[in-house]
């Protein structure tokens, strides 16, 4: 029997691939659950045009996170931080403390999606990477600034 998958099924596929499965397997627990339904002429039709309607919503998430990763390289984040002599920080700004600054100026970005995972030690302004979509990596300036205290 061949079905349709309506959403990942361990061993078996993922949501919308075409699977041959044994008869019984297929009716009594893949389609009776909703995991999936069967393969006819007209499913492959509404599947063809769902995989057709997700690619050009998947181009349209791309180029958005395109057009941020350019505004997010040409501004700054900073942060002030206790420093000793010889510009020593006292502490760190970790990606968690990155992402709340931006989530505070209007960027929706969530801190697992910082690649640059060690804490900023270090006087200056230091580029760090953050994957705004699969394909796409953008750069933001974070930069420290101390006082000796």
């Amino acid at each position: 029997m061949r079905v349709i998958l309506k959403e990942d099924v361990k061993k078996v596929g993922k949501k919308g691939d075409t699977v041959s499965v044994a008869d019984g397997y297929g009716q009594n627990f893949l389609i009776a659950r909703g995991l999936a339904i069967p393969e006819t002429k007209k499913s492959k039709e509404i599947l063809s045009k769902q995989k057709e309607e997700e690619a050009a919503l998947e181009a349209q998430r791309e180029e958005e996170a395109r057009e941020l990763a350019k505004k997010l390289e040409t501004m700054s984040v900073e942060f002030h931080v206790k420093s000793g002599v010889e510009g020593k920080v006292f502490g760190s700004v970790s990606t968690k403390q990155i992402a709340e600054r931006l989530n505070r100026q209007g960027f929706q970005i969530d801190k697992k999606k910082i690649l640059d995972t060690a804490p900023i030690q270090t006087l200056g302004t230091t580029k760090v990477r953050v994957e705004l979509h699969k394909n796409v990596i953008g750069t933001i300036n974070v930069k420290l600034t101390g006082s000796e205290g």
